[in-house]
Formats: structure tokens, C-alpha cells, sequence
């Protein structure tokens, strides 16, 4: 039997994926029409893969809690709804990286792209104009040999372009330890998603099969230059 823990928690996952729906609507908007679209908080436009990870998630947290029902755990909702409460209480932090909540009632009704007037079968249309004859002069006789120095083409003057020096490639640091990699590709993911330089110790080092916190730092440090590339795709 559902508590009311869980019937709350169940309303709003419903709410959630009603909310990634419309935003995957909105990905086909462009810039103008996804900012008429709803009353939205500051926000970047979240991307089309990160709602599509966002449904999967709230679609596997819903499982999971219909499973935990029907097994009869009366204190599974009461945990993720005092995770969700600590969460914004303490965890959160200003950032502009997040998803809004976007409901169909809220909408606001999207502007057409103007139209452009078709050509009406009544308009006036102006005649053209046709120009008058003109008498052909006949060219002045002269001499052929000044007409073949006429014809003759003048001399181009062939430049030879010097090859240019292609700039060298610089070799890019590879990394022969998979501890090492993830803990770059981690850091790159994060960075992407807008956290800071001075958080990724620390969140790096709580995720599972990381190496521990100084060993990541070390691996930070001495990565920094090309996570940074990496991450804003240069």
C-alpha cells in the first residue's frame, strides 16, 4: 500500500518527466522562441543529451520505487525525499547549469515566423521597357598589323608563391593509467557541466573506483593545462 510519502514522491517524478517532454519539444525552438516559450529563471539552455539523461534517470528512479512498494518498504520514499530536502538545504549551490521546470499550462503561445506576401494574380505589374536600337558603328579601318597587336595578349607576370611552413602538431601527453583517464574524463565532464576547478578534488574522490583524495589532486594539477582544453573543446 502506497504512503504518503510515496504518492508524493510518485506526483513528482510525474511532474518531472512532464517537464523533460516539453523540453525536448523545445530543442527543435530556436534562441528567441525557446526564451518566449515559458517564464524562465536565469538559465543556459540545457542541451538535447543532457534531458535525454535526465528522462532515463527519473525513469529509473521511478522503478526503483514501484519495486520498493511493492515490496512493502514504507521508509525508501521517506530517504529520497529527505535527500532531496538536504540537498538544497546544504549540497546545492548557485549555478546556472540546471533544468527548469516547464509545465504545458504555463506555455506562452509561440510566435509565427512572418510571412511573406505571395504575388496576387491582380497586381500591376509594370511592362519592361525596350530599348532602342542602336546604329552600329563600324570600326575604324586601320592597318592589320595594328590589329593583331590589338589581339595580342599582354604578358602576365608569373609570380611563384613560397610553400608556407605547416606548423607542427604538438604531441599530445597520452596516459597509460586507467585511473589516471577516468579521473581526467571525470574532471572534463565536470568542467563542462559548470563546476569549478577547486570542487573537483573533492567530488572526483567521493565517486566510486576513484583514487583517493591527494593522488587526484596530484593528477589535477599536473592535468590542468589540457583538461581545460579538452573541456572547452580546443
Amino acid at each position: 500500500m502506497e504512503t504518503p510519502a510515496d504518492q508524493r514522491l510518485l506526483e513528482l517524478l510525474e511532474k518531472w518527466l512532464a517537464s523533460l517532454d516539453l523540453h525536448l519539444e523545445y530543442t527543435a525552438l530556436d534562441e528567441p522562441h525557446y526564451w518566449q516559450a515559458q517564464a524562465w529563471v536565469e538559465h543556459q539552455r540545457p542541451s538535447r543529451w543532457i534531458l535525454e539523461l535526465a528522462k532515463q534517470k527519473v525513469l529509473a528512479l521511478r522503478t526503483q520505487l514501484t519495486e520498493r512498494i511493492a515490496a512493502g518498504d514504507e521508509r525508501f520514499s521517506d530517504a529520497i525525499e529527505l535527500t532531496i530536502f538536504l540537498a538544497n538545504l546544504v549540497g546545492s549551490q548557485h549555478i546556472e547549469r540546471f533544468i527548469p521546470l516547464a509545465e504545458k499550462p504555463a506555455e506562452r503561445a509561440q510566435p509565427q515566423p512572418p510571412q511573406t506576401p505571395s504575388d496576387s494574380s491582380t497586381q500591376t505589374r509594370e511592362m519592361p521597357k525596350y530599348l532602342a536600337a542602336q546604329a552600329h558603328t563600324p570600326a575604324p579601318a586601320g592597318d592589320s598589323r595594328v590589329a593583331r597587336a590589338e589581339r595580342k595578349p599582354a604578358p602576365v607576370a608569373k609570380s611563384r608563391a613560397k610553400p608556407q611552413p605547416q606548423p607542427q602538431p604538438q604531441p599530445q601527453p597520452t596516459t597509460t593509467n586507467p585511473a589516471q583517464d577516468q579521473v581526467l574524463a571525470d574532471a572534463e565532464r565536470l568542467i563542462q557541466w559548470g563546476r569549478k576547478w577547486y570542487e573537483l578534488p573533492e567530488l572526483i574522490a567521493r565517486m566510486a573506483d576513484r583514487p583517493p583524495l591527494p593522488e587526484v589532486r596530484r593528477i589535477l594539477k599536473e592535468n590542468k593545462s589540457l583538461i581545460e582544453r579538452k573541456a572547452h573543446g580546443e
